[in-house]
């Protein structure tokens, strides 16, 4: 009966008539089985250690992607926070454009007022540009329902004008691609 130990050889046992070869098959077979073990064991080890891996490298990908959507969406209220600040500027600007626009009005006004209302208005569409704002001014332009809204067609002569702004009402913006006011504008429409 194979003992649990391991039996060394020595030079006692082959002189005391011991056959060699019964213990080289003992601890051979014990071998065997201990290698067959230590194989099952490994291949159970790199079974799950390729679970391991894969479970890691799918939780690494889903914090990527989530990083990359926390981002999105972080960047997205940012914009929509801006836009909703810079909406409520719009009559400001309106307001000035009106008082512009009134030249006579505007020249009576004493020189320096002027300038510091101008240099005032010129700080106010500079922090819009910087913040992304821009304006839609779209005097002779082809008219377009994504970045204008007619408030009136204007009959006109010369056909080349046709469905052309040929007046700006009130000038329109956007921010990042995306309309926050249309332009209200008068459209031509070509009569004879």
């Amino acid at each position: 009966m194979p003992s649990s130990k391991k039996k060394k050889i020595t030079t006692d046992d082959v002189s005391n008539n011991t056959d060699v070869d019964d213990i080289v098959f003992e601890e051979t077979g014990q071998a065997e089985g201990k290698l067959k073990k230590l194989k099952e064991k490994l291949s159970h080890c790199l079974k799950e250690n390729k679970e391991n891996l894969d479970g890691w490298q799918r939780s690494r990908a889903d914090f990527v992607n989530a990083k990359k959507e926390n981002e999105q969406k972080i960047k997205e209220f940012s914009i929509y926070a801006k836009s909703e600040f810079i909406s409520e500027l719009f009559p400001v600007i309106d307001s000035f454009d009106m008082a512009f626009s009134n030249k006579e009005a505007w020249e009576k006004v004493d020189k320096n007022w002027r300038t510091g209302v101008e240099y005032i208005h010129s700080q106010l569409t500079s922090v819009f540009e910087n913040n992304g704002l821009k304006e839609i001014n779209p005097k002779n332009e082809t008219f377009d329902p994504r970045f204008h809204t007619s408030t009136e067609t204007v009959t006109i002569s010369n056909k080349k004008d046709d469905g052309m702004v040929v007046e700006v009402v009130q000038k329109g913006y956007e921010l990042n691609e995306n309309v926050l006011r249309p332009a209200k504008v008068k459209v031509g429409k070509f009569k004879e």
